[in-house]
């Protein structure tokens, strides 16, 4: 994968990602706040030998004490030193412990090269008790020095030459003042926190992409079923169809700019459905879906209306005869439908209605429920119909859902395709394979595959941005373009694969 796909599954995913980074902070926080405060002061010890007049005998005083130095780390965190301590300093009422061995672990020695000094760095629970702690030391050092290469007995040339005994000794050089805050070490916590929820949101956005099977993009239903999207419609709450509510065609509407944009996408899905056989574009089609909610009869209904707001006469017809929708949904006479002309009562003429907004556009109920719905669907009494009203207009069945029942894939058999719908991020790969499927099992043919429901950032590039806005007028059939100022730059719509 490239970065761009990394990136995409991330955002996919941000709630997540961003949750488990704020986890990682609050830890952080909890951790910092569950520590013990450790102060830390320093003092410097200088190691010397006795003053010389002589210049050479000065060298190499300085040279032995840089030798010896090294040595006196050792002895600075040795028992010796620490029982010296001890000894001279109560610790009572501090945070430091009263045995020698275990003081030892609050003390640190370091020795820059190449010089005579000695740095003792202390820690405790208090800054004055850690600088205490640290001019102590130094003192105990110096008195363990003292014992160990004391000054040399001032002989007679030493005398003559105006020097003084020549022994190593450690004096003070700095003292420690009142330590500072080293532990916790809080910004560094913090940003460990914030790194590991982060890499913590990154690998569960991974696992998610791995494991979630919803349909998101283009590229992977094409990858996966070799079928083309030719349609990508945003969700919309203006085109909404809820408890036996009227349907607002998105397409007739000159509501807010995300009913516009969702007219748009009814708008190129019904360019790419023209040009997907210049020669023999097809006249008769069904719009189906895998499951019941995926918007297959809104998506139906939109896109007759768009048929004919072009100028081309359009039947839309309600194929459902299970869960019919058209009729109500579109606020047109629930009557006599479909069912009656299949069985001879009446003439599809007698039963028609047109759309009162949208001229040209002509609907066919379902009429009552029959008990076998596959068969009528099924008959030579449903293709000649579809056939005869081919002749005059374009045909568009809004067909039940492929998965529960086979009404659909049987009604492909009667027309010139399929047109599958599904729910963008809610379709799962498996649902559409077997949609697809059983429409090849009866040696249908789909037409393609429209994503319902987009959210307009994963769509802003399939159907350009907000550019226009498009206002239908049903009393003169036209459309008046009106132009708006884009929030994005427009980007050209590709023409379908087929």
């Amino acid at each position: 994968m490239e970065f761009k796909d990394y990136v995409r599954i991330v955002l996919s995913h941000w709630v997540g990602v961003l949750v488990l980074a704020i986890l990682g902070l609050v830890a952080a926080l909890g951790y910092n706040a569950t520590q013990p405060k450790v102060y830390q002061a320093s003092s410097t010890g200088l190691v010397t030998v006795g003053r010389t007049a002589d210049t050479s005998a000065a060298t190499i005083g300085d040279q032995l004490a840089k030798n010896r130095v090294t040595s006196y780390v050792s002895i600075a965190t040795s028992t010796e030193v620490a029982d010296k301590v001890v000894a001279s300093h109560d610790l009572d009422g501090t945070d430091l412990p009263q045995s020698a061995g275990a003081l030892i672990g609050h003390i640190s020695v370091s020795q820059p090269l190449d010089t005579v000094l000695i740095t003792i760095n202390a820690r405790a629970g208090d800054p004055k008790t850690a600088a205490v702690l640290a001019n102590a030391w130094v003192d105990a050092l110096a008195a363990q020095v003292k014992e160990i290469d004391g000054p040399a007995p001032l002989t007679a040339k030493s005398a003559q030459d105006g020097g003084v005994p020549g022994g190593l000794h450690l004096d003070t050089y700095s003292s420690a003042t009142p330590g500072a805050l080293v532990l916790p070490r809080t910004n560094l916590n913090l940003l460990i926190g914030l790194m590991a929820g982060m890499l913590l949101g990154f690998a569960y956005a991974m696992v998610r992409h791995q494991f979630d099977r919803r349909l998101r993009s283009t590229e992977e239903v094409e990858k996966l079923t070799g079928v083309s999207v030719i349609g990508m419609i945003p969700q919309s709450a203006h085109m909404r169809h809820e408890g036996g509510r009227e349907l607002a065609l998105a397409v007739t509407g000159s509501g807010a700019s995300s009913s516009a944009s969702t007219a748009e996408g009814f708008r190129k899905l019904r360019t790419n459905l023209a040009f997907m056989d210049v020669d023999h574009p097809p006249r008769v089609i069904v719009v189906t879906s895998p499951k019941q909610s995926d918007g297959k009869s809104t998506v139906a209904a939109n896109l007759a209306a768009a048929i004919a707001i072009g100028g081309q006469p359009v039947t839309l017809i309600d194929g459902d005869l299970r869960r019919p929708t058209v009729a109500d949904s579109l606020a047109m006479v629930d009557g006599a439908g479909l069912t009656d002309v299949l069985v001879g009562r009446v003439e599809a003429a007698e039963v028609m209605q047109d759309h009162p907004e949208v001229p040209g556009l002509r609907v066919l109920g379902s009429g009552a429920i029959p008990p076998n719905p596959s068969e009528l669907l099924g008959s030579n009494a449903m293709r000649t119909l579809v056939t005869e009203l081919a002749e005059d207009a374009m045909v568009i069945i809004d067909a039940p859902p492929l998965l529960p029942v086979t009404d659909a894939a049987i009604l492909t058999r009667s027309a010139d395709g399929a047109i599958v719908v599904i729910t963008h991020r809610g379709t799962l790969d498996s649902e559409l394979v077997a949609s697809l499927g059983h429409i090849s099992a009866v040696h249908g043919r789909t037409l393609g595959v429209v994503f319902n429901r987009m959210r307009r950032s994963a769509a802003s590039g399939f159907y350009g941005g907000d550019y226009y806005r498009y206002e239908y007028r049903p009393q003169t059939g036209r459309r008046k373009l009106k132009p708006r100022r884009s929030k994005e730059p427009a980007t050209k719509q590709p023409v379908s694969k087929h």
